[in-house]
């Protein structure tokens, strides 16, 4: 990669015996390039955990904040609009009482964009606490969401006891925990896996998209092209900001660029403008308080609970790989001395708790992790937090009452372009870059195996713990950690991931085990 391991000029400032962020912050025109100036900003930040953080007293907003807050905006209006689609088509057919269609899964998206972001975008990780990485959306989750309907589980109770179990597990520091227990071979691993099939899907997406083009002059399969130009302009771009040091603009460059290339060969005939401007209904009783309104299931009841429970118990054990991947992005691409700035991985999972469940009371549906295309195009361009996350949550706001950008975000050129530059490749980058010899390369190639065969998830659980006792790997490894750390933990974990996605399914489509055992 090649901002990774950066090393900034390191003077007297930076050790700053006491001195504040104000006291200590120089102006970028003091320093000999851009990139020294971030990385001495990163340097000398002190952020307050769960205190007051104000601009230019704590930190500063800089013209590199617009990449994450754009990408990130873009990235959770995709995401959110699939989490609630895949919910009215669930419920829609899991209930005879239920049709939901396209307009209420757009009006549930736009109430997780407005309260969320201004209580845990703004508020929390921009004022409160900037070591919390944003409360995001749990993309593997996406699939399961359809069977989550039809096993008869309730939005409410699955988002009551996901905020439960991540309230639990990071009061315990299980998530940190479970980070340094992964070596950086599993952990290789895990991102190449996680950026090589994330590449595949969007170019696929792309192509798929360019044929299926057709209008009343435009027959389908004629303007396949379109998405080979579009992709092949992406590729050329992305080097070349790679090659000039500015990969932290690949989002919003390659995303507009696949816009306009889309609109120049004819394709904008696509595009289908549904969203009116103005509020969603953000009363939650209109959402929850019956059986007529909203969501037409009312308040959850114990079986509601029971049926979520499993699913609940599998969202919480993917957060900590997903965590994982964020923090390692941050490791990669900040300059040293910059532990001050990282992503608390405890800090981050009581935040997706407690945002999981405001969230969905005021009547939302989201089911949130760590979000990954704010932090990764963040961390490429150097930025901590704070900043960002102040702008991200104005910029979602902003699009959720305008309606349109909608229409315009999820658009194949230019949602899947997004998250092609700004999630998929550089996950894959960054997971290469971790494996540095033969010990990290048999950890990764077991957990790239793993996840081939099963699921990511489970594939990092089975690998921490071959990993751990020196089976694979650094044999020596093993020494260095207690009987915990080698056996209960690893075992734990394996064992609950198992447990979990047998009882929901996961593994019966496969290879029909549920029905074996």
């Amino acid at each position: 990669m090649t901002d990774a391991v950066n090393q900034a000029p390191l003077d007297s400032d930076v050790e700053s015996d006491g001195k504040s962020y104000r006291e200590l912050h120089r102006p970028a025109s003091e320093f000999a390039s851009r990139s020294d100036y971030l990385d001495h900003e990163l340097q000398i930040m002190k952020p307050r955990r769960f205190g007051l953080n104000l601009p230019g007293r704590d930190f500063r907003f800089e013209l590199e904040d617009l990449v994450p807050a754009l990408a990130g905006t873009i990235g959770i209006i995709a995401m959110y609009s699939a989490v609630m689609m895949s919910w009215a088509e669930g419920l829609t057919q899991a209930w005879d009482h239920i049709n939901l269609g396209k307009e209420f899964a757009i009006e549930v998206a736009r109430v997780e964009m407005l309260i969320p972001a201004l209580l845990f975008c703004v508020l929390a990780s921009g004022f409160i606490n900037p070591k919390a990485n944003l409360a995001g959306n749990h993309g593997p989750m996406i699939p399961l969401i359809a069977t989550i309907a039809l096993a008869g589980a309730h939005p409410l109770a699955l988002a009551i006891l996901i905020g439960v179990f991540g309230l639990l597990l990071s009061f315990l520091k299980g998530g940190s925990k479970l980070v340094n227990l992964t070596s950086e071979g599993t952990a290789g691993g895990l991102l190449i896996f996680l950026g090589l099939t994330g590449t595949v899907s969007q170019i696929t997406s792309i192509q798929e998209w360019a044929v299926g083009l057709q209008s009343s002059t435009v027959e389908a399969g004629s303007m396949g092209y379109v998405g080979l130009i579009v992709l092949a302009v992406t590729i050329a771009l992305y080097a070349y900001l790679a090659k000039v040091n500015k990969r932290w603009l690949a989002i919003p460059v390659c995303a507009f660029t696949g816009l306009a290339i889309a609109l120049a060969l004819g394709a904008g005939f696509d595009i289908k403008f549904v969203t009116e401007t103005g509020l969603p209904n953000l009363n939650p009783v209109y959402w929850w308080g019956s059986t007529e309104e909203g969501w037409m299931l009312g308040l959850p009841n114990m079986e509601h609970f029971i049926a979520s429970l499993p699913f609940a118990i599998l969202a919480v054990a993917m957060w900590s790989p997903d965590f994982l991947g964020h923090r390692i992005f941050q490791e990669l691409n900040y300059p040293k001395k910059t532990e001050n700035v990282l992503m608390d991985v405890d800090d981050t999972m009581t935040m997706c708790s407690i945002r999981q469940m405001v969230g969905t009371a005021v009547g939302g549906g989201n089911i949130t992790s760590s979000w990954g295309t704010y932090m990764i195009p963040a961390a490429i361009a150097k930025r901590p937090i704070p900043g960002g996350a102040i702008l991200l949550g104005l910029l979602v706001m902003t699009v959720a009452i305008l309606g349109f950008p909608m229409d315009i975000a999820v658009w194949p050129p230019v949602m899947r372009v997004a998250l092609l530059v700004g999630v998929s490749l550089p996950l894959l980058e960054a997971g290469m870059q971790m494996v540095k010899d033969s010990k990290d390369s048999q950890a990764a190639g077991i957990c790239i195996f793993g996840s081939a065969v099963v699921n990511p998830v489970l594939a990092w659980a089975l690998t921490m713990l071959l990993d751990n006792n020196g089976l694979i790997g650094d044999k020596e490894r093993a020494s260095r950690l207690s009987f915990v750390d080698k056996i209960v933990i690893p075992v734990g974990v394996l064992v609950i991931c198992l447990v979990a996605m047998l009882a929901v399914g996961m593994l019966e489509d496969q290879y029909g085990l549920t029905a074996w055992l």
